[in-house]
């Protein structure tokens, strides 16, 4: 992820590098930047051919971020419903896409937060649960509702 330019800390620094590479003549390198970065090879072709005065908006840098990030974690079942949620997040609010964006914020930091959440708040199933279940007799279940990882997903992202 990010080898060969690095992660960049907003949509500004991608298209700032996108400029600087244009300048230089350097199509390849623009290609480069928008793959590293989840953006359609269309929208780089577009820009390269003047089309576009960016290579990225803010949304387009924020769902690029977390498909590069999806590729790499390869989440799955309750984890793609939370990632789904961030996305959504970042349609809602502008700054939550500007957020995800940011370095040192990631899908599985994110991920880890609301597990975290979990694991505290787990609490017991009840008998007839576990007797139907055939689970073991200590089993707890903590994951939360939709309410609440939206919750933790602002805190993670705009909060914390």
């Amino acid at each position: 992820m990010w080898e060969k330019f690095g992660e960049f800390d907003s949509a500004e620094e991608i298209n700032l590098a996108a400029a600087a590479q244009l300048a230089e003549g350097d199509k390849e390198a623009i290609l480069l930047i928008a793959e590293e970065n989840g953006i359609d090879e269309e929208d780089a072709q577009d820009y390269i051919d003047g089309m576009a005065p960016a290579l990225c908006t803010p949304m387009m840098a924020a769902m690029g971020k977390l498909k590069v990030e999806e590729t790499e974690l390869q989440p799955y079942e309750i984890m793609q419903d939370w990632l789904t949620y961030i996305q959504m997040r970042c349609t809602e609010e502008p700054d939550m896409a500007a957020a995800v964006r940011k370095k040192g914020k990631s899908l599985q930091g994110c991920i880890a937060k609301i597990l975290v959440w979990s694991m505290k708040n787990a609490k017991p199933v009840a008998p007839d649960i576990i007797k139907a279940a055939g689970a073991h007799p200590r089993t707890t279940l903590g994951i939360p509702g939709m309410a609440r990882v939206k919750q933790l997903i602002t805190e993670y992202y705009l909060e914390g």
